[in-house]
């Protein structure tokens, strides 16, 4: 699958109806990918929201991948993970998705570690925090030139997070960025399902490069 759009990243709830409820809105909008990410949540919970989440986006398509949390991903047949540099060594979670999985690297502001993500096979690398983020407020800040670099030496999808709304993702797309890791923007808005739908416009818009 081409990985181009709207990547929602699932807010902090403790209540698995509503976020489903959230995300189908989201899924409605067009997400091209879902990660299921719940810091604050004990293990007994994020096994449910993984795997209702799960069947959920299976419904619609799009594929879902673990934030943090390979064994999770592996045990519930998710598509995929997304891991951080705590989250334990890259080439053996390749290993363990195998080729039919997808696997996702936070890289920061740090071109050395997406190259480490590029030698051992991840499907795409995120960088980022680039603006205030309520998520993350202390998270490193990267700059926007990072993203059109990256996308010309390595020549994998390339993820931008980090504080990005509707005004900005404009201007990371311009820069180079083929994902937009979205969370407070979207879960928080109004009408999830609209707000969706204008991230999604925004990339019918961009010129082929």
């Amino acid at each position: 699958m081409e990985l181009k759009g709207l990547y929602a990243v699932t807010p902090d709830l403790a209540d698995t109806a509503e976020l489903l409820r959230r995300v189908e809105q989201a899924l409605l909008g067009g997400v091209r990918l879902v990660q299921c990410r719940n810091k604050p949540a004990g293990a007994a919970l994020r096994r449910e929201q993984s795997m209702a989440l799960l069947g959920l986006c299976r419904q619609h398509g799009v594929p879902l991948v673990i934030n943090d949390d390979l064994q999770l991903a592996l045990d519930i047949g998710a598509d995929g993970a997304h891991l951080g540099r705590e989250d334990g060594d890259l080439a053996a979670a390749r290993a363990a998705l195998g080729p039919g999985k997808l696997l996702g690297v936070s890289c920061y502001d740090d071109m050395e570690r997406a190259r480490e993500a590029k030698r051992i096979g991840a499907n795409y690398i995120a960088f980022g925090s680039f603006f205030a983020s309520p998520t993350k407020p202390g998270a490193v800040r990267a700059p926007l030139t990072l993203l059109t670099k990256a996308r010309e030496e390595f020549g994998l999808p390339v993820c931008a997070i980090g504080g990005i709304t509707l005004q900005n993702a404009p201007q990371m797309i311009a820069a180079g960025a083929d994902l937009l890791a979205v969370i407070t923007d979207l879960f928080e808005a109004p009408d999830i399902q609209a707000r969706a739908a204008s991230y999604t416009q925004l990339f019918s818009e961009r010129v082929p490069s």
